[in-house]
């Protein structure tokens, strides 16, 4: 495949014609029972569906630049739509699955997103009807997939969708006037003030970075990848989708994260590839009928998002039989990627620390802060509609401040030690606690509040809230993570509550954290 930079619809028509009756897509098997049923593309089929569905979003009216949002889970659909919006000539904009109502109506406001495409009801409810209509105006169409067996009214939605996707020389010409260096997609990336932050990558951006990483883990067309990792985020998109549509490996998604579908995937479709969190690796291990399943297939790993037991990787290679066990860093302003351990590493190497720069990127960690920063050809372009962020983020010299603090052994490897920002990782995804703290502001009878991220054997860290009641108020723990559940996805939601007279302030009058960490 050429190395020249290229666009998305560029690398699927290339790997289309040099693996045109490879499977490029299997779903379903390993799934519990009731989900969407069987669905196995080839490249070449893939790429069929991908322009049909291009054409149609076309017809829809969705110009070359316009931003197309996905709202779903990790189903087929997911990739045909990434992929068809990027034929189209426009953006890709994920939504978190976990996203309640009101923070999806604020991402699709600021893109003004013509199209959403997005699930049915998913995990107990359906936010897509919950979506504050009034609010978006760009919004003309919203197409449903189904995501459980029986979901007749999505795949009506999606099957007539599809059927509009007539004039496929109107996809080829979209796709052909694309450049490497047009926006791919918008990932959205809250900040300390509380406010997402939509993050613009290019098409070859998008593509080098996850090249970078499939180098680092070997990934040819005879790997298959099970992906649980979520494709709205970083890493199921770049690291899952983009990575496999550059090296031919099947990739094979994963609704939702079950260990025994996990194990039975493994098994049934001999899986060689399986990223996720540590804590999907250590539910695997300490399963009570890990043994009922042959798991010898697998032989590349790759977590990350959370400090690792050296034991953990340990077990990975021996008990699991892993061959190849890596560890990396990155955030999405660096279009996902960072730095990553190699295949030679050590047990301890792969544990402690991050690895080396990928992608291209330089790595320095600065004098007076120890802020850990990457400069390179694949740092974002820039935050959507926010020059001032920007500049915040990447100063003169190119040098993006990543906001961790860390320290780089002789053998150029990262280790990251601390956070400038107060940003934690509660189960992969990152949390920001002014975000909550935002929340926590407007129930009534809160004065103030400040939330840390405290360890979590599960899920690596979870949020606790430090709360000062109004005088006369009453609040329980109870009442403040029910408030919370209710404007903010599950995996932002404190998991405790403590009550102080006061918080700790430095004489600037800052909370100081530190200190609530050091009681908590």
């Amino acid at each position: 495949m050429s190395t020249e930079p290229r666009t998305i619809p560029q690398v699927l028509d290339e790997i289309a014609d040099r693996f045109s009756d490879h499977d490029a897509l299997v779903t379903a098997t390993a799934e519990p029972s009731g989900t969407t049923g069987d669905r196995r593309l080839t490249f070449a089929q893939l790429r069929t569906e991908v322009r049909r569905a291009a054409a149609a979003i076309i017809d829809l009216d969705v110009q070359a630049g316009d931003r197309v949002a996905i709202w779903s889970p990790n189903t087929w659909h997911w990739v045909v739509a990434c992929l068809a919006a990027h034929y189209a000539g426009a953006a890709v904009v994920p939504l978190n699955t976990r996203y309640t109502a009101s923070e999806a109506t604020d991402i699709l406001a600021r893109t003004d997103a013509p199209l959403l495409i997005a699930m049915g009801e998913f995990l107990g409810s359906d936010r897509t009807a919950e979506l504050d209509r009034a609010a978006l105006p760009a919004l003309r169409h919203i197409v449903r997939i189904p995501v459980r067996e029986g979901d007749a009214g999505a795949a009506t939605s999606w099957d007539e969708f599809v059927a509009r996707g007539t004039d496929l020389a109107a996809v080829d010409a979209r796709a052909a006037s694309l450049s490497p260096d047009d926006v791919a997609n918008i990932l959205f990336t809250s900040g300390t003030t509380g406010r997402s932050k939509g993050v613009l990558c290019s098409h070859r951006q998008s593509l080098e970075a996850p090249a970078a990483w499939a180098a680092c883990g070997e990934l040819t067309s005879d790997d298959r990848y099970l992906c649980i990792n979520p494709f709205f985020h970083n890493f199921g998109y770049k690291a899952g989708i983009l990575a496999c549509l550059q090296t031919g490996a099947t990739l094979i998604p994963q609704l939702t994260f079950d260990p025994e579908s996990a194990m039975r995937a493994v098994q049934e479709h001999r899986i060689t590839v399986l990223p996720g969190p540590p804590t999907i690796y250590q539910v695997l291990l300490d399963h009570p009928k890990r043994a009922d399943y042959d798991l010898t297939s697998l032989r590349f790993a790759v977590t990350g998002a959370a400090t690792i037991p050296v034991v953990l990787i340990e077990r990975m290679q021996t008990e699991l039989d892993i061959d190849i066990v890596l560890t990396a860093y990155g955030l999405t302003e660096a279009s996902g990627f960072g730095t990553m351990c190699r295949a030679d590493d050590d047990a301890e190497t792969v544990a402690t620390t991050s690895g080396r720069p990928i992608a291209d990127f330089e790595l320095a960690i600065a004098d007076e802060t120890g802020e850990v920063l990457l400069r390179g050809p694949n740092v974002m372009l820039g935050y959507l509609d926010d020059p001032e962020a920007t500049a915040a983020a990447i100063d003169a010299d190119g040098w993006l401040h990543t906001g961790d603090i860390g320290t780089v052994d002789d053998k150029g490897n990262l280790r990251i030690t601390d956070r400038l920002k107060d940003m934690y990782i509660s189960g992969g995804f990152n949390v920001y606690p002014a975000e909550i703290e935002q929340v926590l502001a407007r129930l009534d009878g809160v004065a103030e509040s400040a939330v840390i991220g405290v360890p979590d054997e599960r899920l690596g860290e979870v949020g606790k809230a430090f709360v000062v009641v109004k005088p006369g108020a009453e609040l329980d723990e109870a009442s403040v993570i029910a408030y919370t559940r209710e404007h903010l996805a599950k995996f932002k939601t404190p998991q405790s509550v403590e009550f102080l007279d006061v918080l700790p302030r430095n004489p600037g009058g800052k909370v100081v954290k530190p200190l609530l960490r050091e009681r908590a």
